[in-house]
């Protein structure tokens, strides 16, 4: 009885395993069928002997949006750059007000020469790291607009374009059956090509206006995030070189932006004045 229990456990454990085989089979056997048809429209198309669907209006939105992401892109690039120069700036100038007031303190004959040099490096330095502040927010906010939320919307385009040939290709094979013979294999055979068409006609026109959902809430995202990181962006800048300290840390705060420890330090006499 045992010996049967055993046969029987090891019969259908190897049924499991062929059936599990087949699916295998059966799964790449449609990814190269699938792979060779997009891999002939692809070419036919490069060599002008193919037709495509386009849809003009969707694709000089992508077009579009493809040279806005490289313009953003380089955007962020020269304001990374600018954060890095200008970190550096106020590194230099805390040290140049260490330097100034060490001096000020051994050096009586120019105290006070000193030491107004030393308060207005350090006023500067206090100042610039509000302003870094600020440029950080705008990078950070112009990196999640780029790298997030347009490579999302980038990454549904190629689902899309992906959708557009397999729906050509399809279309093209199901076209090709068409003016073969009529007997019953062709038959046959554009019937599951017919199948074939359709299905991919529903995945195409779904990510199509994926797509189109997807590049309209884009548009609008954009606008209200550049709306705001640009009038921060400008007020921080013409704030700090205006030598307005009020003024650049109301901007900071107008967009809940925290300001640094030292932003809170007790004002210089220079600030006074």
């Amino acid at each position: 009885m045992s010996q049967q229990c055993s046969s029987h456990s090891a019969l259908t454990s190897e049924e499991l395993n062929r059936g599990l085989a087949v699916e295998k089979f059966d799964l790449v056997k449609k990814w190269g069928i699938n792979t060779y048809k997009c891999t002939k429209q692809m070419i036919s198309e490069r060599f002008g002997r193919g037709t495509r669907t386009v849809d003009l209006e969707l694709e000089t939105q992508i077009e579009l949006l493809r040279d806005t992401k490289r313009k953003y892109e380089g955007v962020l690039h020269l304001a990374r750059a600018l954060t890095a120069h200008f970190y550096s700036l106020v590194q230099t100038q805390r040290a140049l007000g260490d330097a100034f007031s060490d001096l000020s303190q051994k050096s009586p004959e120019l105290q006070e020469e000193f030491g107004y040099n030393a308060e207005t490096q350090k006023l500067l330095c206090k100042n610039g790291e509000t302003l870094l502040g600020a440029v950080n927010f705008f990078v950070s906010s112009i990196n999640t607009l780029v790298n997030k939320t347009m490579e999302d919307t980038l990454m549904t385009v190629k689902l899309y374009e992906t959708a557009r040939l397999e729906f050509d290709a399809y279309r093209a094979d199901l076209e090709e059956l068409s003016l073969g013979p009529r007997d019953s294999a062709t038959l046959c055979r554009m019937e599951v090509a017919q199948q074939n068409f359709q299905s991919h006609r529903v995945k195409y026109e779904k990510l199509r206006g994926d797509v189109t959902i997807k590049l309209r809430f884009l548009q609008e995202n954009k606008v209200k995030v550049m709306r705001k990181q640009l009038l921060l962006f400008h007020n921080a800048i013409s704030s700090y070189f205006a030598g307005n300290q009020q003024q650049l840390e109301a901007s900071l705060q107008q967009f809940n932006i925290k300001l640094s420890s030292r932003a809170s330090d007790k004002p210089s006499w220079l600030e006074e004045q």
